[in-house]
């Protein structure tokens, strides 16, 4: 009977040789997720014969660029281990650079009361936000139902659900009234062009509506201005995810409907991750 230890050396290297990159990690990621536990890689204990079955399967799946989180339905991200389906956009660790950007804005501050979520998925933004806040409240909207269900089951097991409002509607149904204190937003941000070039996981596995935006990458933050006009506080803070190099012209479409630019966070990668903005000083009034 194969043991633990056999089984994780042998899915290393079928891994490794499809050529992913951490593929000892990924073995013992889908490995814990047939056992229902951590397994490590030393572990002699023995297999039996549907275990390792299941286990093989997923392998084959990894093999094909699946990625691990949607095979096993799950993704940490901040604090939070967080549910996500075909129907999300995989959290990555890219994006909790926006949650580090939010708590610098707020340090030696009044934290932010209410934060809203543009496009929230998973939910991950916004959760990870009120973990951090624990005095806040924030509503999430995503067009898609399937997502929004998502992102309401993962308040839930997250145990924020009675701070955490969902719903499923357009950026364009929100009221005018400057109530959110923290807008945070992932939005899409691939030149349509780009997208056959992304990695398999990313391309054949996140909903494409989550990536692409326009011929140059930029037309969800066009959509999004006048919607942060109307519902950023006065004092408030909007923090955006950036694609690479777009910075610039993300903070000048921000420029055209008020907004400036306080500052940028970069990723582990040393690329500018995040778009800080606030009002622009030299509007006399905010809405």
């Amino acid at each position: 009977m194969t043991g633990i230890r056999d089984a994780l050396k042998a899915a290393a290297t079928e891994l490794a040789r499809a050529g992913i990159e951490g593929g000892r990690l990924d073995a013992r990621l889908l490995l814990g997720h047939v056992l229902g536990r951590a397994v490590w890689p030393h572990e002699e204990a023995p297999l039996d014969d549907e275990a390792l079955a299941r286990f093989r399967s997923l392998v084959a799946r990894r093999i094909a660029r699946e990625p691990v989180s949607k095979i096993i339905g799950r993704r940490a991200f901040w604090t939070l281990d967080l549910a996500v389906t075909a129907d999300t956009l995989d959290p990555r660790p890219d994006s909790e650079t926006l949650i580090e950007a939010a708590l610098d804005a707020f340090a030696g501050r009044a934290p932010p009361r209410r934060v809203l979520d543009l496009g929230t998925g998973t939910g991950c933004l916004l959760l990870a936000a009120l973990s951090e806040f624990p005095d806040a409240t924030g509503l999430g909207i995503d067009r898609s139902p399937a997502a929004a269900e998502v992102a309401r089951r993962n308040a839930e097991t997250t145990g924020l659900a009675d701070r955490a409002e969902i719903r499923c509607q357009d950026w364009d149904g929100l009221p005018d009234d400057g109530r959110f204190d923290l807008i945070l937003s992932n939005p899409p941000y691939i030149a349509e062009a780009d997208v056959p070039t992304l990695a398999e996981e990313v391309r054949d596995h996140d909903p494409i509506g989550a990536l692409a935006a326009g011929a140059d990458g930029l037309d969800a933050y066009r959509a999004l201005a006048p919607v942060l006009s109307r519902t950023l506080a006065k004092e408030g803070v909007a923090i955006l995810e950036l694609g690479i190099g777009q910075g610039d012209a993300v903070a000048a479409i921000m420029a055209d409907a008020g907004l400036a630019e306080t500052g940028r966070k970069a990723d582990l990668a040393g690329i500018d991750r995040t778009l800080v903005l606030k009002w622009n000083d030299t509007r006399s009034v905010a809405p």
